[in-house]
């Protein structure tokens, strides 16, 4: 398996955006691969959530890494997520 290594843009976006690298590295081992913009790669997986983020309360997140691969590595360059499966809760 390549190492997986991250920028420092993405770390800065892990926590922006909700997730963690161990859910990212899941994402790049598990996921789904597809191809994205400049040669880069994304990875996709869903997660069970069941929180909230922002003030709503959601069932799922999806965790995105865009990937590049360059000498025998892969380098994380962003990170995407995405919070579905929910509604607004008042709390």
């Amino acid at each position: 398996m390549k190492p997986i290594i991250f920028s420092p843009h993405a770390l800065d976006q892990l926590k922006d955006r909700g997730t963690t690298e161990e859910e990212v590295k899941r994402a790049i081992q598990e996921g789904e691969r597809a191809p994205a913009k400049e040669k880069r790669i994304a990875f996709r997986k869903n997660f069970l959530f069941d929180s909230k983020w922002k003030g709503k309360h959601y069932q799922m997140k999806q965790v995105m890494p865009i990937v590049v691969e360059e000498d025998g590595n892969r380098i994380v360059v962003t990170v995407y997520v995405f919070y579905f499966g929910g509604e607004a809760h008042e709390d």
